[in-house]
């Protein structure tokens, strides 16, 4: 009885930690306007479940004309939704100022049975942010 249950919890975490790997890598999206401004976000989601944001935008006629924005905390998946938290005493300092609680993204692939060929960019699509630019914000994994 022991034995089973012990290669049962196994089998749990490790079906557990394969989820994540499918999460866990590198996301970006730039956008470039018709007046040479750009907009960088940067996302990585770690696999021991942490995850870094940077949001960078060069803007010519903007005061100040460059910003930096960082972002960290943890991330959990269920299903294909990921959220994100952050600890105010340990994530927050001088620069990493954008609080990511109460944020929510989908995460959207093709699915494995649709035969097609169709191309769907593997992607992340924020529905819930307290940042109001992120919200319906897609960053595409690299």
């Amino acid at each position: 009885m022991k034995l089973l249950l012990t290669t049962l919890l196994v089998l749990f975490n490790l079906t557990t930690f394969a989820q994540s790997n499918e999460f866990a890598g590198d996301y970006n999206r730039t956008l470039n306007t018709t007046e040479n401004d750009m907009f960088d976000y940067k996302l990585t989601l770690n696999q021991d479940g942490t995850f870094l944001f940077h949001y960078y935008s060069k803007i010519k006629n903007g005061i100040p004309t460059e910003v930096n924005k960082y972002g960290k905390g943890r991330w959990t998946a269920k299903d294909n939704v990921i959220t994100f938290s952050s600890n105010k005493q340990e994530d927050f300092d001088e620069k990493y100022t954008l609080d990511f609680n109460t944020s929510k993204a989908r995460f959207v692939t093709k699915n494995p049975r649709d035969k097609s060929d169709r191309i769907i960019k593997t992607k992340l699509t924020f529905v819930e942010s307290e940042i109001p630019w992120m919200q319906r914000l897609d960053v595409f994994k690299i």
